[in-house]
């Protein structure tokens, strides 16, 4: 079926817009996580258990904060986002805490022209699923890069 471009490139230039003002605002609460606060929820915690050295793939990463949180309890993680303005700050924030977190810039439908890997983990986070129209597109993207007995969460 495949995803409209128009709506991949109206939802880029939405994230583009919102990027910013996400990174300024007190809910992400950037200033603490560059000094150690970790982005993820307790829940998030509990479900993944022990990650050191496990690789994840985080999909629709925004700028990066959940990604370096991962990368913290010692995974090996590489996080996606199709705007360009999230990726930057999200290698903005990388080097800020020293972490090496890997990021790509792409529509993750594109994904495959930009990483040929298959990881423990596939993370994704609240919300993204109703960017998407065509679920099953996702789902089969999500399953090319889940090593066997890999998980989604």
């Amino acid at each position: 079926m495949g995803i409209n471009n128009s709506f991949i490139e109206t939802n880029q230039n939405s994230w583009n817009q919102r990027t910013q003002e996400h990174f300024e605002s007190d809910f992400y609460d950037v200033n603490s996580f560059i000094t150690g606060k970790s982005s993820l929820n307790q829940i998030e915690i509990n479900l993944l258990g022990d990650i050191k050295g496990k690789k994840i793939l985080h999909l629709q990463c925004h700028f990066g904060m959940d990604t370096i949180s991962l990368s913290r309890l010692g995974a090996k993680v590489t996080g996606v986002d199709l705007s360009d303005e999230s990726i930057r700050k999200a290698k903005y924030l990388a080097e800020e805490t020293n972490s090496d977190a890997e990021f790509i810039c792409c529509n993750i439908f594109d994904l495959p022209k930009h990483l040929n890997e298959t990881f423990d983990i596939v993370f994704t986070s609240y919300g993204v699923i109703a960017w998407y129209p065509d679920l099953k597109e996702w789902g089969e993207l999500i399953n090319q890069y889940l090593k066997p007995k890999g998980n989604l969460l």
